[in-house]
């Protein structure tokens, strides 16, 4: 199975990393994700230091810690999640779909996958990995900024019964060289919405965004009743 670029020789570390503590008091034979994100904890901090002590060479402690601060934050690795299928692949519980939306769970999970592919792949494997997730340096403002693709599906997997967003290309219009795309954003048994773009993954992320914005709008109204 492959995850974040990266095809595990054990399926079976794969597996444990995205089964959650919550999943496994349900399911007593599973077993849980804890040890693998204690672990992967670890790996991450060491590459975070990794990355920031050789990419910014005449900075002092301080801003370097902020830096690693930032970049293994939960909002950081929620981030990277989100332009993965991550959150649909994860054994989770009842309790889990309702915490998904502050981040944890997912962010947990990020971490799981990497001790996994580390024991996996080793440390060559690991830091892979830690590149193709593209973390982010900067603190942000919102949890999901610039991330309405991620945003949606954590709400929609946060459903009752839990929902996947899918995408569809409804149209191309414009010169081959300077594309406009269309696209259809749709959850099942809760609506959809359009968005256009440049590029297919712009068109996405505003089809998201709107369809986003529809949901929730649709949620404040019933709980103001």
């Amino acid at each position: 199975m492959e995850i974040f670029g990266y095809s595990f020789k054990d399926d079976a570390l794969l597996e444990q990393a995205l089964t959650t503590a919550s999943y496994r008091v349900r399911n007593p034979k599973a077993i849980d994700n804890q040890r693998l994100e204690f672990l992967g904890d670890a790996v991450l901090q060491m590459l975070a230091t990794e990355y920031v002590f050789a990419k910014h060479p005449y900075e002092n402690e301080g801003k370097l810690t902020a830096r690693r601060k930032h970049m293994v934050s939960t909002h950081a690795l929620v981030r990277a999640a989100g332009a993965t299928d991550l959150v649909s692949r994860m054994k989770l519980s009842p309790e889990d779909t309702q915490q998904l939306k502050s981040g944890k769970v997912v962010a947990d999970a990020v971490e799981a996958v990497l001790g996994a592919v580390w024991l996996d792949g080793g440390s060559e494997a690991a830091r892979k990995v830690f590149a193709w997730l593209q973390l982010v340096e900067d603190a942000s403002p919102s949890e999901w900024a610039e991330n309405s693709k991620g945003e949606l599906q954590v709400h929609t997997q946060a459903m009752n019964p839990p929902r996947q967003p899918k995408y569809e290309l409804v149209k191309t219009e414009g010169k081959s060289h300077d594309p406009i795309f269309t696209v259809k954003a749709s959850v099942e048994g809760v609506g959809s919405a359009f968005g256009k773009g440049r590029t297919k993954k712009e068109a996405e992320s505003e089809a998201a965004q709107k369809l986003l914005s529809e949901i929730l709008n649709l949620e404040n109204k019933g709980k103001a009743r």
